[in-house]
């Protein structure tokens, strides 16, 4: 299958071809086709003739969108249907990448994919609309939220706890904030899986199970032999930013887990990461 694949220099874009060795792929990223641009998108349409396109490209810095939402929007809204626009004029299939920030997380119980986008914030609500948007255009479509991505390379949450413990020997870490880490080679597994099926609809793909950004720090300071660090535990309102996360955003994957496609636990997802650093 011809694959176009959006915002292909982001976490999940690196990982994706590993899982697809078998299709005939096309990368792009800002410099190729700017999504915003809808001549540009529909340009790479005509060249590529994509049957499906992985849709990853969004602006995700969560402060940032909180300090200009029109961005936030012309990113990942106006982005996201001009990307869906194109899928319909050309016939392909679509995987619009979305979040766990579309929903409040105000539900002490999780969210399931059916229930109402609710966002309380920038972020979410570019993504909701981008969301809304796409479903609007296409039948054939997959739309999976995932929450805490995490990869090798660059900076993210596990960087950022390493170093900290190494300079400092202490950490502070905010223990009301509920989430589900994900490792994006599991992302990317569960995604290769779901373009097989045809089975469209919302997924949500995490890692297994669920825990504070306090107790994920200290399984990570666990596996990486750190344990004489001491991690304070502190409330998200001392740890000043632009945007607001949602407080407990669980969400649980019943719709992939129907046709047999899960992740393994946030944990192990962690140390198969650590084992390769």
């Amino acid at each position: 299958m011809k694959i176009l694949i959006t915002g292909a220099k982001g976490q999940l874009g690196q990982a994706l071809p590993a899982h697809l060795p078998n299709h005939d792929l096309t990368l792009v990223d800002i410099e190729e086709m700017d999504i915003t641009d809808k001549t540009a998108v529909f340009h790479t349409f005509s060249q590529t003739k994509p049957e499906l396109v992985i849709h990853c490209a969004a602006y995700t810095n969560v402060d940032g969108c909180a300090k200009d939402p029109a961005l936030a929007y012309r990113i990942n809204g106006l982005g996201s249907q001009n990307v869906a626009l194109a899928c319909l004029e050309h016939g392909a299939e679509m995987v619009h990448i979305s979040t766990n920030e579309v929903f409040a997380g105000d539900n002490p119980a999780g969210y399931e994919e059916w229930m109402t986008r609710n966002p309380v914030n920038g972020y979410g609500r570019s993504k909701a609309a981008a969301e809304n948007l796409v479903q609007q255009i296409l039948n054939r479509l997959y739309i999976v939220r995932t929450a805490w991505l995490y990869a090798p390379g660059g900076r993210n949450f596990i960087h950022a706890i390493l170093d900290r413990a190494r300079q400092q020997g202490q950490l502070r870490v905010v223990v009301d904030e509920i989430g589900s880490p994900t490792y994006v080679k599991d992302l990317a597994q569960a995604i290769a899986q779901l373009i097989a099926t045809h089975q469209y609809g919302i997924y949500h793909f995490t890692n297994a199970g669920s825990c504070s950004r306090w107790e994920f720090a200290n399984e990570i300071l666990r596996q990486s032999g750190l344990t004489d660090v001491v991690n304070t535990p502190i409330l998200s309102r001392e740890f000043k930013r632009a945007s607001t996360p949602p407080p407990y955003d669980v969400i649980h994957n019943i719709a992939g887990a129907a046709i047999g496609i899960t992740l393994r636990p946030w944990q192990d997802g962690l140390a198969d990461y650590l084992s390769s650093q």
